[in-house]
């Protein structure tokens, strides 16, 4: 989720600010002579600085991530000198801030960065391409947030590499940005990349539509990706009846496909990252799932915002409560714009459906966390790393599918019980909040709830229970409202429950923590230990254990040993079977089940285009 930019843009930056303000300048270059070895050069130029020491920082956290990454540990090589280029002293108070004094009101500080995770968090630069997440590549002076910044970018000779970004250009390699806020959040694709653009007709305005694809299939293919993204921003239009205002004009999608790439897709105002080891061949559906997802947070979070991330911290993680709407709501329209532009097929839909279903119905951490305080959980899991085993597993649902099934749910019941749609409710919030870009607190989504069903007293009930609460509504008998049928998989089987297995001659090693509620974390197992015996017969094979779990029945109670280490002495216990709780969805014609016309107009009305 990207910080919006704030107040309006104006196409000569320094005709709004304070005197002092329009004196200070910064001007940043990269250069990337080493980029076979993932380093870039970087200068940048403090002019106006109005302070004795100049501080100068590195980010730490990133628009669209809530964990804090310190980018700092990529950087060396970091010189000071003043405008007549004499070097400057610098001390370092912390691990991410520089402090120069002694300039007289210039610095230039120079760095260089090494940078070899191309994705929507980091930078990537190799001889294909630099792909630059702003907060991962450049510093910043404190004091000069609200200074215009330009910069410029040297590609390598003969390299053919080509700039997208959201940044204003003034030439073919240098841009403009108006301040930090919205410099750190446009990210930056240098490579041959593959290009397409058009323009939408929106209430009366022309707004162009760009993709740059930096990606190794062919000239089809890309004409292929392009078409149905086009297919994709009309359906997301249509949800909200307009598409944002974009501040130049244009909104560009950013991809990198390929080796070089880590899976990934990261918005912002007027643009999105998309990445992935995968090439378009053989992907080409999930890859437009993630564009789906992307452009949606053009509305929801770019500008439909939540109060609590106002404004963007770049030095510390950040925390909202309401990351169920902007990411999980954003999940569920990702999906159903699939559905609904017909990439997807009903049967495709509903099978991702069951998946997400499956697993916020049969994961524990409801029983520990809110919906509210799963949000709140992102510094923690939001690309975040750590050294030591956590119970998440156990403790925590991702909000992404926590929310999107929130939001089928929502959008199910709003459709059978108050003849309108969660289309309806985002419109709503986009009118009231989004576009005018005023941050939304939950009280105002609870009351535009309330607005849209004309039932304040349900409104305040589906808060109470769902949102500040960990019930969810019975999705069965919404599902059937669409002639859709939720049920278990696997009937009558036999399942010891989720379960990560490393198979050797001396057992099956747990290699994750087991699950509260499964057959074996009450039989006292969990992550490391390692299966010998179930129900007397060795398990030595993925193979082995199916032939084993055949020939028993749910609730059946079997002997079981298993040793915490290949040295420790063997445990004996038993261990209580339950049946195999996956749940799939089938379509009632497709079971012989009759389905009704009203079945059918339902289904339509949800599933369908429409932008047509």
């Amino acid at each position: 989720m990207s910080i919006r930019l704030i107040g309006a843009l104006c196409a000569a930056f320094f005709c709004t600010l304070s005197p002092v303000l329009a004196q200070q300048q910064v001007n940043y270059h990269l250069s990337f002579p080493n980029a076979l070895h993932h380093e870039a050069q970087i200068s940048i130029t403090f002019k106006g600085i109005t302070s004795d020491t100049l501080q100068v920082l590195m980010p730490r956290s990133s628009p669209g991530r809530y964990a804090l990454h310190e980018f700092a540990k990529n950087v060396y090589g970091v010189k000071a000198t003043d405008g007549k280029g004499k070097s400057l002293n610098s001390s370092r108070p912390n691990p991410h801030q520089w402090n120069v004094s002694g300039h007289e009101g210039e610095v230039t500080i120079t760095y260089t960065l090494f940078g070899a995770h191309a994705d929507g968090t980091y930078t990537g630069i190799d001889e294909t391409h630099a792909h630059l997440n702003m907060p991962a590549t450049l510093m910043y002076g404190k004091g000069f947030e609200k200074a215009p910044a330009r910069v410029t970018f040297h590609a390598p000779k003969d390299s053919n590499w080509k700039i997208a970004t959201q940044l204003q250009p003034e030439n073919d390699s240098t841009f403009t940005a108006p301040d930090f806020q919205y410099l750190m959040d446009s990210p930056t694709e240098l490579s041959n990349f593959d290009f397409a653009e058009w323009t939408v007709q929106d209430r009366g305005k022309n707004k162009t539509i760009q993709v740059a694809a930096h990606h190794y299939g062919d000239k089809a293919l890309f004409e292929e990706y392009v078409a149905k993204t086009k297919q994709i921003v009309a359906e997301q239009q249509a949800v909200f009846g307009e598409l944002p205002n974009f501040d130049f004009g244009r909104y560009t999608f950013i991809a990198c496909y390929g080796p070089q790439a880590v899976g990934d897709g990261m918005e912002h105002r007027n643009s999105t990252i998309l990445t992935s080891s995968r090439p378009m061949k053989g992907f080409l559906s999930s890859l437009l799932n993630t564009v789906s997802h992307e452009f949606f947070h053009a509305w929801n979070v770019e500008r439909l915002r939540p109060q609590s991330l106002e404004p963007f911290d770049f030095q510390q993680a950040n925390m909202s409560e309401a990351l169920w709407l902007a990411e999980g709501f954003t999940s569920y329209y990702g999906d159903l714009t699939m559905r609904r532009s017909g990439i997807f097929d009903t049967k495709k839909y509903a099978s991702d459906l069951a998946g997400d279903l499956n697993y916020v119905l049969l994961s524990p951490g409801r029983h520990y966390h809110s919906l509210v305080e799963m949000s709140k959980q992102a510094p923690f899991v939001d690309a975040a790393r750590s050294v030591d085993p956590h119970n998440r597993h156990n403790t925590f649902i991702s909000y992404y599918t926590y929310g999107s099934v929130l939001g089928l749910g929502l959008d199910l019941t709003l459709r059978r019980d108050f003849n309108t749609t969660l289309d309806a409710y985002m419109q709503a919030l986009w009118q009231t909040y989004g576009k005018p870009e005023k941050p939304y607190t939950i009280a105002d989504l609870e009351r535009t709830l309330a607005e849209v069903t004309k039932d304040t007293a349900w409104a305040a009930d589906f808060f109470r229970r769902q949102v500040y609460g960990s019930e969810l509504p019975d999705y069965a008998a919404l599902l059937a409202e669409a002639g859709l049928q939720l049920r278990q998989a696997n009937p009558g089987k036999a399942s010891l429950g989720p379960a990560n297995l490393e198979y050797t001659k001396n057992g099956a090693k747990l290699l994750n923590g087991t699950s509260v509620t499964s057959p074996l974390y009450k039989a006292g197992l969990n992550r490391g230990d390692i299966i010998v015996t179930l129900n007397g017969k060795k398990v030595t094979s993925a193979k082995e254990l199916e032939k084993i779990m055949s020939k028993l029945k749910p609730t059946h109670s079997v002997p079981i040993t298993y040793r915490s280490s290949e040295q420790a002495p063997i445990i004996s216990t038993q261990i209580v079977l339950q049946e195999d709780p996956e749940l799939m969805i089938e379509h009632f014609e497709n079971m012989g089940k009759e389905l009704t016309p009203a079945m059918q107009a339902f289904r339509q009305a949800w599933l369908s285009s429409k932008s047509k």
